[in-house]
């Protein structure tokens, strides 16, 4: 994990950044804000922004935003200071640490903001036929296109590929190019130049540069518009970029992953993806099976992720109880992954015996295997309705069960990114409740 401290290393401050080296993170310091801006628009890169916080917090994080630079901040300060605690998180620091620090308090910091954990767990032989098919090729630069549903843990097994190469001592940089607008995208990935359009403060370097001699995730690259395409199999063939603005192009040296919850054969056939981009990116597939497929995994997610947020939450790991586990087996599971987990989260929060039993264990119906009786009542439901007004709720209880997240409620219904949000603004105009990201306020798995 990258780590860069904003603010004078002298003192308690400092010894923070000890802490963090000495739980394996690569520390970097800026004494002032335009200082640590400048090393983030040169591609240095940092997953977590520690910064002094008798510093302008507020001006950090603002312009974060404004240069759309996407990294979590905490800020530290002397314990007493209570109010430029409160500040600082009220500016939109993820957290306080108080100084002196902790080495557990800093240990659980880098973990919980920067999500360091990035473990595959598994026992299912489909899973582990992938994860060996991936070990073989992580040595070589070859372009990968991992594939498989949403919520199978298509990131995780990048990371994997990126940890057991030759790259492992690089950066590891991910764009969701499902989640960027795409008038932005470009020069997320390529950099722009200072004045090269509105808001181009300063010149900033892409996500190309920051991943030189790394790794480069491209997340739902499915989701990508054609004439952005056009421009990535350029730099897939030439390794090198051009910068918006720029006058000259660029040499770049990472190895690119690729990801995609959609079937590429079918989205070139429909001319929704450039085929000679999907070939080039395509030298291995590796295909991440559906957790319906591989239940041998169901069990043991199940428990690590029972334990995970039993300690996150300060109460001791349940067992499954029998009738639970048969319950999780017989589950179709359609958001992967990711479903289970956010189900053993509520079960865990949920739960006030000794074993979890199936009760605490929330699965809506639809998903959980609903009867021909009770589809026959749902089909009468809905009638009546009209059709704006079924999209709208279908739409708006997807994003629920999505906890709010865009990307993943938008490859569930089916539709683009742009699409939803699109909907979305629509119905909050209109008046209607729209979840958030990490929002739910009814309890659907």
């Amino acid at each position: 994990m990258r780590l860069l401290i904003i603010g004078s290393l002298a003192g308690q401050i400092g010894t923070a950044g000890k802490i963090a080296l000495s739980r394996g993170a690569k520390v970097a310091q800026a004494d002032d804000i335009e200082s640590g801006l400048k090393a983030l628009r040169d591609g240095q890169g940092a997953d977590l922004v520690m910064i002094d916080v008798s510093l302008d917090v507020a001006s950090l994080i603002e312009s974060l935003n404004g240069e759309r630079i996407t990294v979590p901040v905490v800020a530290c300060g002397v314990g007493t200071d209570t109010r430029s605690a409160v500040n600082a998180i009220k500016a939109g620091a993820k957290e306080y640490i108080p100084l002196p620090p902790s080495a557990d308090l800093i240990a659980a910091v880098l973990s919980a903001v920067a999500e360091e954990s990035h473990a595959i767990i598994h026992k299912d032989p489909a899973m582990g036929d992938v994860l060996e098919m991936a070990k073989r090729v992580a040595g070589s630069d070859a372009s990968i296109l991992i594939t498989g549903g949403s919520g199978t843990g298509k990131e995780l097994l990048a990371r994997y590929v990126h940890a057991k190469s030759r790259r492992a001592d690089a950066p590891f940089v991910a764009v969701n190019c499902a989640a960027i607008p795409e008038t932005l995208l470009e020069s997320e990935l390529f950099g722009h130049e200072k004045g090269a359009f509105t808001g181009a403060v300063a010149r900033r370097l892409g996500k190309f540069e920051e991943a030189n001699r790394g790794t480069l995730l491209l997340d739902e690259i499915s989701e990508m518009a054609p004439a952005l395409q056009a421009k990535i199999l350029r730099v897939v063939q030439e390794r090198e970029i051009d910068r918006i603005g720029g006058s000259k192009p660029v040499k770049v040296d990472a190895r690119i992953v690729a990801t995609s919850n959609r079937n590429m054969e079918e989205e070139v056939a429909a001319g929704r993806f450039r085929d000679d981009l999907y070939f080039r990116l395509n030298v291995v597939n590796l295909k991440i099976p559906p957790l319906s497929e591989r239940p041998g995994d169901i069990d043991v997610l199940a428990e690590h992720f029972i334990k995970k947020y039993a300690e996150a939450n300060g109460v001791p790991p349940l067992p499954l109880s029998s009738d639970s586990k048969k319950l999780l087996r017989h589950h179709a599971w359609p958001g992967n992954v990711r479903e289970l987990e956010n189900a053993m989260h509520r079960a865990v929060l949920l739960e006030s015996g000794d074993k979890i039993e199936p009760g605490s264990i929330l699965l809506t119906n639809a998903l959980s295997g609903t009867s021909a009786a009770e589809k026959d009542n749902g089909a009468k439901g809905l009638v009546g309705r009209t059709v704006s007004d079924v999209e709208r709720g279908l739409i708006i209880d997807t994003l629920h069960h999505c906890l709010g997240n865009r990307t993943h409620a938008a490859n569930i219904l089916g539709i683009s990114i742009r699409t939803l949000r699109n909907k979305l603004k629509q119905y909050t105009g209109q008046g209607f409740s729209v979840p958030m990201p990490g929002e739910s306020d009814r309890p659907v798995a």
